[in-house]
């Protein structure tokens, strides 16, 4: 490892023999001549940009020599990729024509950076603004806007993303680079981050153990953090939201700094909610929770180096809702609450070689995780004794610290051909401190080598690569055998090899063809292999099975994209198939007054599709359509239903943006109904759902005061008070509904 280090540190400081070279050009409208004000010039593999001045000028300095995509992209006009190479014989001349269909952005999730309509992999993405302004109040209930992805709730204050119904470990999170690992294998634990300076999200819909290992097996959840600002400009923005139905407040503020080599950000956020309210207009006790959040980064770049040093701190108090009982408006924490503390460090690094690149990534993460019970003393004195056992410490304390890396070398070009190798390793160590042991002290290694490789013709693209996984599981024993809450030593060794092959084919330039077929897997994680105790959130006792195999899937993918000026419609068809799926199944014991699961296997495919349709008049670019249904079936090979898996939904938009000049400027406007069908697929310990509509509605636009912009948004969601319960509810066998109606106000400025 010294070596490593001292070979990229040698790296980085012979940087300064290498010539500096500058970028510029002029953007213009060819219709009319006229320069494009405002149009963003980006280098993904620099992560280097720029803007243009009133006379469609760009300049972008310390570039080094090679090969790069540019990407320019501009309100109204279609998004552009050019390849150029540096140092330029010349300016560029760049004309941008004019487009109803919304600015592209380049995919990060992905491993060669491209946009959406150049990549042969299909991602949905959507900037975390427009999530928040169609009404959502967290991250984990705004990303259930995409096509194909849905939350478990447990109430208002804890989400878990579901793609195309699979969930927990089944789905990776990816922040600032890193693998986000925080006992995500609870139905009741939440993703433990916050929306706040995170600027877009990335959903891979499907396998994709290729480029991240173990746990994609389902998908991955790519937030993309905070960018700098450009080079020799500062920014200062605050905000505040209030939510109605939860008499809840967020407040927001973020700075940041840019020279032209060194940068700086830093955001915080601090949010606070009572319990919600249902559309019968009772609030469900003890869901009230409270968040703070508080990110940063330091980023340095010359011609031949580009490091980003990033931390995030999450400190979250959850309540766990059980029923409707004492109402209250109270925000102080009551038993039983979860108590939640995310740490994560990030480094990093990108060296530029003539054509080629090394990127080395390196993350810790600490997650400390601890819950306070309820044990329902009898009446008298039971203030006193809850007060007691509070300061007493929590029931369940678990700390988790990751430690992961990833290296990838992106070759020079041969042809048509770039290619990528990389390794990826993590090792991980589970230790309890609270006096209940839901899973034993246990640590984790794994390492993953791959290589993939994207071959581009003009109208036609493959992607393909290969992978080899080993994951080692160490856990250590507790107890003396024979007596409850036993946790026999266990050691496992895990190993998969995995692959990848998709096309991407433009029949013309407004049809897009997309194919693709990959295998996944997902090694047992420690609570399937070795759980052995009752778990407070979850009400069940859980038993593990040391003898669980890899999961194992493949999934066949067909996607249409038709765009024009006037509409864009698309369609995307899955077929997956996982074999040894893994599941709780009850054994009709119980311990505790808990009901007693044991963890199983069985054979499993998942199938269904997205599908929508926008339409964007040419000649009316303020008005938007918007129609997309989502659909996805879930049975083991025993032919009964897999739990937790999403209805049918239906989803219609009537946007509208406009920006003629009257008091507000970049005004929007929509209406949304959303409707989700009955769910009667269910598994034989779930029940049938009845089905809802929901309609959400929101305005908004900037407006100054003494040359001061304020940007004001107003959004509703549930606003007929519908009472109703999602069928991915974890608080369904209860018979709690889900919130009723909220608005949500936000003021934000920035300086």
């Amino acid at each position: 490892m010294y070596k490593i280090l001292f070979i990229i540190t040698a790296m980085v400081f012979s940087t300064s023999a290498y010539s500096q070279h500058t970028v510029q050009g002029k953007i213009s409208d060819p219709e009319t001549g006229i320069p494009v004000f405002g149009a963003t010039v980006y280098f993904p593999q620099l992560e280097k940009s720029g803007m243009s001045n009133a006379e469609g000028e760009f300049r972008i300095n310390n570039v080094s020599p090679g090969n790069y995509q540019l990407v320019i992209s501009s309100l109204g006009y279609a998004t552009r990729t050019l390849n150029i190479t540096v140092p330029l014989s010349s300016s560029l001349e760049i004309e941008l024509r004019t487009s109803a269909i919304e600015m592209e952005a380049v995919i990060v999730s992905t491993p060669f950076h491209r946009l959406q309509s150049e990549n042969v992999v299909m991602v949905a993405r959507e900037t975390t603004e427009n999530l928040v302004r169609n009404g959502a109040r967290s991250l984990a209930d705004g990303i259930t806007q995409l096509p194909g992805v849905e939350s478990i709730t447990t109430g208002s204050g804890i989400g878990k993303p579901v793609i195309r119904g699979l969930s927990s470990n089944r789905v990776l999170v990816y922040a600032q680079g890193v693998r986000m690992e925080n006992q995500q294998y609870g139905d009741e634990h939440g993703l433990g981050l916050s929306s706040s300076g995170v600027e877009s999200v990335e959903v891979i819909k499907g396998p994709a153990s290729l480029l991240y290992g173990s746990d994609a097996l389902g998908g991955v959840l790519y937030l993309n953090p905070e960018k700098y600002v450009p080079a020799d400009s500062t920014s200062i923005d605050a905000g505040v939201t209030y939510h109605t139905n939860t008499l809840g407040t967020e407040a927001n503020a973020g700075f940041n700094t840019a020279g032209e080599r060194f940068r700086f950000l830093l955001r915080g956020n601090y949010a606070t909610h009572s319990d919600y309210e249902t559309g019968d207009k009772e609030r469900v006790t003890n869901s009230r929770f409270d968040e703070i959040d508080i990110k940063t980064g330091v980023g340095y770049q010359d011609n031949r180096y580009r490091g980003d040093f990033r931390y995030n701190y999450n400190n979250s108090n959850i309540g766990i809702p059980e029923e409707i009982g004492e109402q209250s408006t109270s925000k102080e924490m009551m038993l039983p609450y979860q108590q939640v503390d995310n740490h994560i460090l990030s480094f990093d690094n990108k060296i530029f070689f003539n054509n080629s690149s090394l990127d080395l990534k390196v993350g810790y993460l600490f997650n400390n995780r601890k819950e306070f019970e309820d044990h329902h003393h009898e009446e008298e004195g039971h203030e006193e004794e809850e007060e007691e056992e509070e300061e007493e410490g929590p029931a369940l304390e678990m700390h988790l610290e990751t430690l992961n890396y990833d290296i990838k070398y992106n070759t020079a070009k041969w042809g048509n051909f770039e290619t990528i190798f990389g390794v990826q390793g993590m090792y991980q160590t589970n230790t309890n401190f609270g006096e209940e042991i839901l899973i034993p002290d246990a640590s984790v290694r794994d390492i993953g080598i791959l290589a993939t490789t994207h071959y581009h013709l003009d109208k036609i693209d493959f992607q393909a690569g290969l992978r080899f996984d080993n994951r080692n599981l160490k856990s250590k024993e507790h107890g003396l055998a024979g007596e409850d809450e036993y946790f026999a030593p266990l050691e496992r060794d895990f190993t998969s090899y995995n692959g990848a092959l998709g096309m991407k084919f433009n029949v013309f330039n407004s049809l897009i063809v997309r194919m693709n077929g990959a295998t996944g897997f997902r090694a047992p994680n420690l609570a399937e292999l070795t759980s052995n105790g009752s778990h407070e959130g979850t009400n069940r006792y859980e038993i593990g099975n040391p003898g669980l195999n890899n999961e194992q899937n493949f999934q066949g993918d067909l996607a249409l994209e038709f765009r024009n000026e006037h509409f864009e419609i698309y369609t995307n068809a899955f077929y997956n198939k996982v074999n040894n799926y893994i599941y709780l199944n009850p054994t009709g014991e119980f311990i505790d007054n808990d009901p007693v699961f044991q963890y199983l296997q069985d054979d499993a495919r998942l199938y269904g599709g997205e599908a929508g349709l926008h339409i964007h008049p040419h000649p009316i670019h303020w008005l938007h359509i918007e129609s997309s249904v989502e659909l996805v079936k879930g049975e083991r090979q025993t032919g009964e239903n897999l739990p937790l898996i999403p209805a049918t939904s239906f989803t219609n938009t009537l946007r509208l943006e406009w920006d003629e000049n009257s008091v507000l400027a970049n005004k929007y406007a929509f209406l949304t109904v959303k409707s989700t069908l009955a769910q009667n697929d269910v598994n034989e310990f779930e029940t049938s759902t009845p089905g809802y509509t929901l309609l959400s509605a929101g305005v908004g636009g900037n407006f100054g005061i003494k040359g001061q912009v304020f940007g004001l948004r107003l959004s509703g969601t549930n606003l007929l008070n519908k009472t109703y319960i999602a069928h991915l509810s974890r608080l369904k066998p209860d018979g709690i509904p889900n919130r009723g109606r909220n608005l949500s106000i936000s003021l934000r400025t920035a300086f």
